[in-house]
């Protein structure tokens, strides 16, 4: 008897699916929000901010840019696990003395996970940070990529 590793079904094959996905990524990105941590502070349930992502895949690729502008590369983390990508930081105020007269940029603690639409490798995933755009390259895992197979004429 040999054991078989369970494989998630690839839902994304079926666009009805898309839609349920899409809201199981929104819904726990509500309760990811600060006002949950602490209950009865609803002044901090929009303090947070969600930065823009957007996802691309090829034959080899699935890539995730994402609009990170003004924070440095140090400030920024991403991690994978289970094939679903997080990025995360924390985008520090600049204002060193007093309030400020006005403001509309964010600044605080963020965090985006998104489940991937195909397998990756882990181990050749890469990541750029320029001009305020992060791009994180995920290779698919070979089982991911279309295979073209030849007929033989046998």
């Amino acid at each position: 008897m040999s054991l078989i590793r369970y494989q998630s079904p690839d839902l994304a094959a079926w666009p009805p699916f898309d839609r349920w996905i899409t809201l199981r990524d929104d819904l726990n990105t509500l309760f990811e929000l600060p006002f949950w941590s602490n209950f009865g502070r609803q002044s901090q349930l929009f303090s947070g901010w969600s930065p823009a992502l957007d996802l691309y895949q090829n034959n080899d690729d699935v890539i995730a840019l994402v609009e990170l502008p003004g924070m440095r590369k140090e400030d920024i983390e991403i991690s994978l696990h289970d094939g679903t990508l997080t990025i995360s930081g924390e985008r520090k105020s600049e204002t060193s003395d007093g309030a400020a007269e006005r403001t509309e940029r964010y600044v605080g603690k963020f965090r985006r996970s998104i489940t991937l639409p195909a397998r990756v490798d882990a181990s050749k995933v890469s990541a750029t940070y320029r001009d305020g755009i992060l791009t994180v390259t995920l290779p698919k895992a070979e089982e991911a990529k279309p295979k073209q197979i030849e007929v033989d004429a046998g």
